[in-house]
């Protein structure tokens, strides 16, 4: 369901005006950003871009926004900035965990300095144990975050959620609707497979489903993104569908704002 088919449904055009920005309906799924679609910009800069677009929940980018060699001044002051600017920082990511146990330990204990409950990882399953242990020691939960093809540990949401069955309800998984398509899996089904263990959604749009390099603006390409919405809501999903913005790095906001306009037309066409 595309840009064109999706706003010529009876539902949106009965929904009235497509974008109602600052407005959170209660039941529609939230809307974040996923910071990498801003890597170029400062923290300042994408603060001003959320307030700009009308967002409040962020996944922050750490080596682009907040270095993890930031010092305790620079944490605070950070986060005093989203307070300040109203935005919440949802989550974190993507934090490789794929080395030692004290790289492993030192990426939650910047998470727990910056007051984050949700951290999006790259792990192996090799260290998924290690990553288990300190779940449970910080009480900060994790999703896996699958990265199609070419990431050979974890390329699908099958694979995460075959990974993680048995481990500490606090483990899930980060489901990119792009990655997965391009693997040939459904990433509609996929969220009612993962359930309670789908924590956090990357969302993208791509006008031909198997190329990355095909990405466009969210609806004016093929994914389903209609039905995810209404999959979500039929799960109840507590948790944000980020965002990932990845083409046009010099200019991502024209782009960003186009794509968040389809996804509010959407959410407005599933409340009417």
């Amino acid at each position: 369901m595309n840009r064109r088919s999706f706003l010529l449904t009876p539902a949106v055009v009965a929904a009235g005006p497509l974008a109602s920005a600052a407005v959170e309906h209660p039941g529609d799924t939230k809307l974040g950003v996923a910071s990498y679609s801003l890597r170029k910009k400062s923290l300042a800069d994408t603060i001003d871009a959320l307030k700009a677009m009308d967002i409040r929940y962020l996944k922050a980018k750490l080596e682009a926004h907040i270095p993890l060699n930031s010092t305790p001044a620079q944490v605070a002051e950070a986060k005093k900035r989203l307070d300040d600017a109203g935005i919440v920082l949802e989550s974190t990511g993507n934090n490789p965990m794929q080395g030692d146990e004290a790289e492993i330990r030192s990426k939650f204990e910047f998470n727990k300095q910056l007051g984050v409950k949700l951290m999006i990882i790259a792990p192996t399953v090799a260290t998924l144990p290690i990553v288990e242990k300190y779940v449970k020691e910080y009480d900060i939960r994790v999703a896996l975050h699958n990265h199609g093809p070419e990431d050979k540990h974890f390329p699908t949401p099958s694979s995460v959620l075959s990974a993680v069955r048995h481990l500490d309800p606090r483990v899930g998984l980060c489901l990119d609707i792009g990655h997965t398509s391009r693997t040939g899996e459904d990433f509609v089904a996929a969220i009612g497979k993962a359930g309670a263990r789908l924590f956090d959604i990357d969302a993208k749009d791509l006008r031909n489903g198997k190329d990355k390099d095909s990405q466009c603006e969210v609806g004016d390409g093929v994914l389903a993104i209609g039905p995810m919405f209404k999959e979500l809501k039929r799960i109840k999903f507590a948790g944000v569908v980020h965002l990932e913005y990845e083409i046009n790095a010099d200019n991502p906001v024209p782009g960003m704002q186009k794509s968040f306009t389809f996804m509010r037309g959407v959410l407005a066409g599933l409340r009417a």
